[in-house]
């Protein structure tokens, strides 16, 4: 890992992070033109692309029940239940972000609101490739369950032999998915976006991936909702004297292990600590199956040395990590410090991995500095917010002239009319009826309050 030792009153500065673009050229290019096509040519597309990325011939794009039987008989029960587990977690976390439509009335009859309505269809992707992420599944499928989406599609590329993961399926089932598809790819991102005979259209696209899928995702932002462009994980690891050097070490590599490419930064007050980091680095990668992947990403990491906690805490606002862990004495205590990260984690005893799998919060996270203005997927990701108002006639008189006034300023005449028009209407109306109750009066000059004949010939009940 690269090390950066701050002098005393230096300020960590972005240029210092290196980091690489969000997009690939040539992954932009390849998914224009995978796009294009799938939009063009539909389910005939996707059927090339398997054989031609997945290497697999298919005749059937959905998984039928009977996979999804098969799969529930094939998984471990350890697995079944932990992820009905993480589910219910999962579950009961999102629910709390549920959002009530509401309504405010003024005293002169004006009403305005907002209410909030589930979108119809969203599509899910979940990646394969390196390795497989039923976590993934439950993540983007419960919120959207949760929030009462309609219908839930997922597509998720399929094995050589034409199957999907059982663990995929098992997650898929537990989290509320509609249908699956056996489609991988920045293709199953086209189909989702525009739809193919067998594939209907979304109204979101949520999940992450490739550099293939990220970039099909930007290409079709607009014409669906996305949920954002996932980049490499990363983690930033916030470490003094009283941290643990193993935990450190092992919890740099639970994000190193995904991804060359993912990003492990460690920043700490104490550089005594960074021998003890790496003797269990070294100890720890001679266990892991996953070494030469992990290696690799912990060779473009960054260590950021600072001599005070104000320069780490900037350091990580800058980073603004996608997963933020706070190995302190008192993290509770500093919390309040910290502005940029997608999830935080407290503590010796809060590693990321529970945050991957069964605490409850979202694992699908900002990536690449894009916490500075993102958040986590939540369930207003798959609602959406429509306003609603409803004036009274008083209503209308009260902002009229402030209406007219801005509209005549900005040169919008039919704007100003609308309102001016509905102000003549009710004159007329009430000139009208005003009108009405003058023919009403004889003009004898009596009063006829009393009931009593006047004598003047006229019918006054």
């Amino acid at each position: 890992m690269r090390k950066i030792v701050l002098e005393e009153g230096q300020v960590f500065d972005a240029s210092l992070l290196e980091r690489d673009s969000a997009f690939d050229a040539n992954a932009l290019k390849a998914a224009t033109d995978i796009v294009a096509t799938v939009r063009e040519e539909g389910d005939a597309a996707l059927r090339a692309y398997s054989e031609k990325f997945d290497h697999v011939t298919l005749d059937a794009l959905e998984v039928t029940d009977e996979e999804i039987e098969d799969a529930l008989k094939a998984v471990d029960e350890d697995f079944a239940r932990s992820v009905e587990y993480a589910a219910d977690n999962i579950s009961e976390f999102h629910k709390r972000q549920l959002q009530q439509s509401w309504f405010n009335t003024r005293s002169d009859g004006a009403i305005t609101g907002q209410r909030f309505t589930p979108l119809q269809r969203v599509g899910i992707y979940v990646p394969g490739g390196r390795a497989q992420y039923p976590s993934t599944v439950l993540m983007n499928a419960i919120p959207a369950a949760v929030a009462g989406v309609d219908e839930i599609i997922m597509c998720t590329p399929p094995s050589k032999d034409g199957t999907v993961n059982p663990y995929t399926l098992v997650a898929a089932n537990a989290a509320g998915v509609d249908r699956i598809f056996k489609v991988g790819g920045a293709q199953a991102i086209a189909a989702m976006a525009y739809g193919t005979e067998t594939i209907p259209a979304v109204n979101k696209v949520t999940g992450p991936g490739n550099a293939f899928v990220a970039a099909a995702k930007k290409l079709v932002n607009g014409d669906v909702g996305i949920d954002m462009i996932a980049g490499p994980s990363e983690v930033c690891v916030l470490a003094d004297e009283t941290a643990i050097p193993e935990f450190v070490a092992i919890d740099l590599m639970a994000q190193a292990e995904h991804d060359p490419k993912a990003t492990c930064y460690l920043v700490t007050t104490e550089e005594g600590l960074l021998p003890e980091i790496e003797d269990a680095l070294d100890e720890l990668l001679e266990q892991t199956a996953r070494r030469e992947i992990t290696e690799a990403s912990l060779e473009h990491g960054l260590v950021v040395v600072c001599k005070t906690l104000t320069q780490a805490f900037d350091a990580v606002n800058v980073i603004a990590s996608e997963h933020l862990e706070i190995n302190m004495s008192d993290p509770w205590e500093l919390l309040g410090k910290v502005r940029n990260a997608g999830a935080i984690f407290l503590g010796p005893w809060t590693p990321e991995a529970v945050g991957d799998y069964v605490a409850g919060p979202n694992h699908t996270l900002p990536t690449g500095g894009t916490a500075a203005f993102s958040s986590p997927l939540s369930v207003d990701d798959f609602m959406k917010k429509s306003s609603v108002l409803s004036y009274s006639f008083d209503a209308l008189e009260t902002d009229a002239d402030a209406v007219e006034t801005m509209a005549a300023r900005e040169g919008l005449w039919s704007h100003g009319k609308s309102v001016d028009l509905r102000l003549q209407f009710m004159k007329y109306v009430q000139e009208e009826l005003a009108g009405m109750d003058d023919e009403d009066e004889c003009g004898c000059g009596h009063e006829h309050g009393d009931g009593h004949e006047c004598g003047c010939g006229h019918d006054h009940e």
